[in-house]
């Protein structure tokens, strides 16, 4: 698949230095799920993964059938209504308009989750808790497109032990988030944007935090085509039957050169990248770029500011 050249929906750098933090915002029920022009090559990549590459897209564990199916409903619904052009709900039977697929929800011998999951661009995790008050697990996926990690290393664990990796992740965010996952109501979904720079705009990218060797062939001058900006927008809804957080993750990637309509915001990520600490960068393999990146980007931010003028 090749990486989209327009500018990318979602850029959350800001002005300010960088934080990390939740960065989370209220989400309109209706925005819960994006279909963009790309949808057809999305859809047909992941059936591509879940044919050949099954064990490492897919995993549920026993007892989370229940929120399986809730969220397999419940987006069967969400898609008829929301989206009445591409998609028709007849009672448990979902048509997708633009080829005459048929799923029949009752009867379709494939696992709820992984069909979901060939329906949209998004993939979902779903967390759930054992009992009041313990902290959500990683139960249950469909992971088309992870952005640097296994499903098979994160299945079961809670929060805290799948974050394990991230650096200051358990001393910032690891109460917080267990708490918030505690109080999220299904009336209040919520969503946030991740980023991360790769090398390459394959869309299954399970493997490559850490790298520190520096790629000398990646320079300032072809950083623009050499660099992909892959972004995610991640959503956090609660089922309301079996009290399931569903994460979805709605991946983009586009290359370096697209900010080149967004200056402000190439400004603001050179200067992100410059205030990273050691071991974050090193977490997100941001040495392989030397400082290529951030002239780059320094680069875009002044060439739209003399446009400006």
């Amino acid at each position: 698949m090749r990486a989209m050249t327009t500018p990318p929906p979602y850029l959350p750098f800001t002005a300010g230095p960088y934080r990390m933090t939740m960065g989370l915002l209220a989400l309109k029920p209706r925005d819960w799920i994006e279909i963009d022009a790309e949808y057809e090559a999305y859809l047909a990549e992941k059936r591509r993964l879940l044919d050949e590459r099954r064990d490492e897209v897919f995993a549920a564990l026993p007892g989370s059938e229940a929120a399986s199916r809730e969220l397999r409903d419940s987006l069967a619904g969400f898609l008829a209504e929301r989206f009445p052009e591409r998609f028709a709900l007849e009672g448990r039977r979902l048509h997708r308009l633009s080829d005459r697929a048929t799923w029949e929800l009752d009867e379709d011998g494939e696992h709820p989750l992984a069909q979901a999951g060939l329906w949209v661009q998004e993939d979902f995790c779903i967390m759930e808790s054992p009992e009041a008050g313990a902290p959500y697990a990683l139960t249950a996926a469909t992971l088309a497109f992870p952005s640097r990690w296994r499903l098979a290393d994160k299945l079961g664990r809670p929060m805290q032990a799948i974050h394990e990796p991230v650096p200051g992740y358990g001393e910032r965010l690891g109460r917080p988030v267990d708490r918030f996952f505690q109080k999220l109501t299904p009336e209040k979904p919520v969503w946030r944007v991740n980023w991360s720079l790769v090398d390459e705009p394959t869309l299954f990218l399970p493997e490559g935090h850490g790298q520190r060797e520096r790629d000398p062939s990646i320079t300032a001058e072809n950083a623009g085509e050499r660099v992909w900006l892959r972004t995610e927008r991640q959503t956090l809804r609660r089922l309301p039957e079996s009290g399931a957080i569903v994460f979805g993750i709605r991946t983009y990637r586009h290359p370096l050169s697209s900010l080149a309509a967004a200056p402000e915001a190439a400004g603001n990520l050179a200067r992100w990248l410059g205030e990273l600490p050691d071991d974050f960068a090193g977490y997100k393999s941001l040495p392989v770029f030397g400082a290529a990146v951030r002239d780059y980007l320094s680069g875009l931010e002044g060439a739209g500011t003399a446009t400006q003028r």
